[in-house]
């Protein structure tokens, strides 16, 4: 009698032990699929930030095809350059264009915002500021102070949101032949003077090609 009984506890001792071994083996298999799930998530996450980044920004579209057309009725000049490179450099850079709308460029972009006269940042900073999607407002050095608040005031305008959006403006230092320019990366407005019509234009540039450039940077 006794044998049978140690025989019946020896054979639930062991149908325990297999339920504990398979749950053990369960409960490893679904912390290695949340492990996983959650490894797969930061990819995509990654993968994400990484198109953002390098793909420019936002999927808004913008009609640019009669953009050329309608510069010229108002007096204006609308092109578009291949771009002339992306390598970090900290010396002295021969831009194609004029003003410059790509290229080798500083590490350091210049900031947002309004320059006064004398105090514009250089070429190489901005160019690496046009990589990350902004617009620059530049004028001739000479042209009145009336007309540069005038361009100050387009290129305050809210967009998105937010007064001066991404914007630069300064007086350009590269002896650039028009009057007044709108550069964003690989495309340049020039304008000879501020009418309605080409002050629309340049509402429409902007809107255009504002964070536009191959990185996004907010």
């Amino acid at each position: 009698m006794a044998s049978r009984q140690e025989e019946k506890e020896r054979r639930r001792r062991e149908r325990l032990e297999a339920e504990q071994a398979a749950a053990k083996t369960a409960s490893r298999k679904r912390t290695l699929q949340l492990a996983g799930g959650a490894a797969l998530a930061v990819i995509v996450i990654a993968v994400i930030a990484v198109v953002a980044l390098a793909g420019g920004g936002g999927s808004d579209k913008v009609d640019t095809s009669n953009l050329a057309k309608t510069a010229t009725a108002a007096g204006c000049t609308f092109k578009s350059y291949p771009a002339e490179g992306r390598t970090h450099t900290t010396g002295k850079v021969k831009y194609k264009t004029n003003p410059p709308t790509s290229g080798n460029h500083n590490p350091t972009p210049a900031q947002d915002g309004i320059y006064a006269p004398g105090n514009e940042p250089q070429p190489e900073n901005y160019v690496h500021s046009l990589e990350h999607g902004r617009v620059e407002f530049e004028y001739k050095p000479g042209t009145p102070q009336s007309q540069i608040a005038q361009l100050q005031k387009i290129a305050l305008e809210p967009f998105k949101g937010s007064a001066g959006y991404h914007v630069l403006m300064f007086q350009n230092n590269t002896k650039m032949p028009s009057q007044f320019a709108l550069a964003a990366w690989t495309k340049l407005l020039t304008c000879k003077a501020l009418t309605s019509k080409s002050m629309d234009v340049m509402r429409q540039f902007r809107k255009a090609y504002t964070d536009k450039g191959p990185e996004f940077i907010p």
